[in-house]
């Protein structure tokens, strides 16, 4: 019985990215903020060049009177770091497996090759795989004042493990602090989704057609964040809505009070005194910014992983986004939008 497989718990993380957004310190390689980066580039800069992800049958690593019910299948890769084996997970017969240079092609292919890439990554021990292009489509609120600026991007990501399919996604993020700001927005689509039974080769023309519809999405989105823009708050109306988001504990078990005053505390800070709200505060728009960007940057990272940090900051942490989609409906709720 073979036995060169090692399951993949080293911790590492690999990240890249173009510029210098907030949480720049966490990547292992920052390229110039106009310096063209191919995808080659990229991929290489994140680690994510040459796994050669596939199939192993399970039973053959099995002791001999070990048996599965079903076809079983390790899905293992080349370490990037130290060239040894890592076991990513075990699924069926029917899963697929997709290199990072095909996620990577399947994104250039989208977007025709017009696009260049911003981030890269690989998360939870090589079992999740990111990238972003930055697509030409930004919109600025009050350009002659607030001068707010949100630039569009095209996520797409998978997993290793079965967890993720692969996707593709329309994302905005606001450019004085890399905040992303995904909104469940009613009556367009944000994302085209590939599960890993069916092969990537032959969707790229339904990915573009989906999210050409999806250039929708930030229409509707422009219009949601001038909607806000244009609603002033008082303090009293800011304190009512995070009290809301975040009531007070009524018991103080493990510290509970001190941790909910810590983050009440946080928030009112980036709400009134961060240089990357000064020129929204006092509107609805400078209120929902102030409490999605304490999600992305400044939470406890969940479980002390900060894999979990990269998810968020990159837009594809659904529980992130299902708690900006709360804060979005609270600040409507707030001002009648």
């Amino acid at each position: 019985m073979a036995h060169d497989l090692e399951i993949a718990d080293n911790g590492q993380v690999a990240f890249a990215l173009r510029g210098a957004p907030a949480w720049h310190n966490l990547a292992d390689h920052v390229f110039g903020e106009d310096e063209h980066v191919t995808t080659d580039m990229m991929l290489t800069a994140a680690h994510l060049s040459g796994w050669n992800v596939r199939l192993v049958d399970a039973q053959g690593y099995l002791p001999d009177d070990w048996r599965f019910n079903a076809d079983s299948y390790f899905v293992i890769r080349t370490n990037p770091f130290d060239g040894g084996t890592d076991v990513l997970s075990v699924v069926g017969g029917r899963y697929k497996v997709l290199q990072n240079e095909e996620l990577f092609t399947f994104g250039d292919e989208i977007l025709h090759g017009g696009a260049s890439w911003e981030t890269a990554g690989s998360i939870k021990n090589g079992r999740v795989v990111f990238g972003s292009l930055v697509v030409p489509r930004e919109f600025t609120l009050d350009p002659s004042g607030a001068n707010d600026t949100t630039r569009t991007y095209l996520l797409v990501n998978t997993s290793h493990d079965g967890s993720v399919a692969v996707q593709a996604s329309i994302t905005p993020v606001r450019v004085v602090c890399q905040n992303t700001l995904n909104m469940a927005l009613r009556g367009v689509k944000q994302s085209f989704k590939i599960r890993h039974t069916s092969t990537v080769g032959g969707k790229v023309q339904a990915a573009r057609e989906t999210l050409a519809l999806t250039y929708s999405y930030m229409d509707e989105f422009e219009k949601e964040a001038r909607a806000l823009f244009e609603q002033s708050i008082t303090d009293k109306q800011f304190n009512d809505l995070i009290i809301g988001l975040y009531p007070k504990p009524e018991k103080d078990a493990k510290g509970a009070v001190t941790k909910w005053e810590n983050k009440i505390n946080l928030v009112n800070d980036l709400y009134f005194n961060s240089p990357t709200n000064e020129n929204v505060k006092g509107t609805a728009w400078g209120a929902f910014n102030a409490l999605t960007e304490r999600l992305d940057y400044y939470r406890t990272a969940r479980a002390g992983k900060s894999d979990n940090m990269f998810a968020a900051a990159s837009g594809f942490d659904p529980l992130i986004n299902a708690e900006k989609g709360k804060i979005l409906t609270a600040v409507k709720t707030l001002v009648g939008v």
